[in-house]
């Protein structure tokens, strides 16, 4: 009797297949979302593990953009006579476009190395492979909003008032992060493979800090170089901070719309090449 009744039970017990996820295809953003917990709990530990043992702790997220606006100062300002325009003190006008500068360029980093940096959790734990990368670049969001806390007080010491365009700062803020996911994440899959990545991310970075209108206006570059600008994603983050953070006049439409097109296309692609590969991450790092 006892037999029988087992043997009713497991026939009523419903059979699950797994199959793997088609190569070609956007994640599954409902999973994603099931596993927000994993999410929240690695990017809390990459906050923890960068301002460990540190003297000045959250400080840090601050000291590089405002270090940067000094050498800006010095050189551009001092040196080569940039003057910005609508008679913003120049420290602002550079600060203002470094904070979002710095959010692209760390997320990119770390986003970038993220995958082979979590070979240990990847090797033995099923997840989606993307929260990977994603947690990397969105612990960052941390020091960015310290660094726009910074920016307000400038703001107040300098007497700047805000304009109403400061309602789409959530907006560029958005693209600021999306557009170094975008990179990160291709880069992320790139480098399980191609080593060459970790050397190349850090060099491509310090010639973009000079190739972007940070210490300097992308209005003052004409020709052919501002086609190669208009192409350059920071360049639509910087000038469109500037734009509605110091209430200067809107930079041209062509260097808003085209590094703004070129991100979501590169973020869409991304996604599709990252789930392309990532069936072989474990077998690799």
């Amino acid at each position: 009797m006892g037999r029988m009744q087992a043997e009713s039970e497991t026939a009523h017990i419903p059979i699950v297949t797994i199959r793997p996820a088609s190569r070609w295809g956007f994640p599954d953003f409902k999973e994603i979302w099931a596993y927000r917990e994993l999410l929240y709990f690695l990017v809390l530990r990459d906050i923890k593990v960068r301002y460990r043992q540190t003297i000045l702790g959250a400080l840090w997220a601050v000291i590089q953009p405002i270090a940067m606006t000094a050498v800006f100062w010095l050189f551009f300002k001092e040196v080569a006579g940039v003057e910005p325009p609508g008679n913003v003190p120049y420290p602002l006008f550079a600060y203002t476009a470094l904070v979002p500068w710095t959010l692209f360029s760390q997320s990119l980093t770390a986003a970038s190395a993220s995958i082979v940096g979590g070979a240990s959790i990847i090797s033995k734990v099923y997840f989606p492979r993307i929260i990977v990368p994603l947690a990397s670049a969105a612990s960052f969001l941390l020091d960015f909003v310290i660094g726009m806390a910074i920016l307000a007080v400038m703001m107040v010491y300098y007497g700047v008032a805000l304009t109403p365009t400061i309602l789409l700062l959530p907006v560029f803020s958005v693209m600021a992060f999306l557009s170094s996911f975008a990179v990160g994440l291709w880069l992320s899959a790139l480098n399980v493979k191609y080593r060459d990545i970790r050397y190349a991310v850090p060099f491509v970075l310090q010639l973009l800090l000079f190739a972007s209108p940070l210490g300097y206006s992308a209005t003052d570059v004409h020709g052919l170089a501002r086609v190669a600008f208009a192409v350059n994603p920071v360049t639509g983050i910087a000038e469109g901070f500037r734009w509605v953070v110091l209430g200067l006049p809107r930079p041209p439409a062509v260097l808003l719309i085209v590094p703004t097109v070129g991100a979501a296309a590169l973020l869409l692609a991304g996604l599709l090449y990252f789930r392309n590969t990532e069936r072989t991450f474990a077998d690799i790092v």
